[in-house]
């Protein structure tokens, strides 16, 4: 009903139930009850972002943001169960995983 009323859904904020480390399992659900696998990303990127007050420092890739970004193993507009075979990550120029 959220989603059809125009509710802004906010990807992690409250989900609580996943351990940490498993909310790709929350991406999944919210396609299963109805949003496009986009929407979801913009969800847990840059409408998270700007909803916690911090769209002028995070959220999207652009200069002068943190550069903090995944990459995974094919496109997860198709499939959103991609994001659980992330390949790379990167915090703060730093990176942390490469495959």
């Amino acid at each position: 009903m959220a989603l059809p009323a125009g509710v802004t859904i906010c990807m992690g904020a409250d989900v609580g139930v996943f351990s940490h480390g498993d909310n790709a399992r929350e991406m999944e659900m919210m396609v299963e009850y109805g949003m496009k696998p986009l929407e979801v990303l913009r969800s847990a990127t840059s409408v998270n972002a700007a909803f916690f007050g911090y769209g002028n420092k995070l959220g999207r890739i652009k200069s002068g943001l943190f550069a903090d970004i995944i990459a995974v193993q094919g496109y997860r507009v198709d499939d959103i169960k991609l994001n659980r075979k992330v390949s790379f990550v990167m915090k703060d120029v730093k990176v942390y995983k490469r495959e």
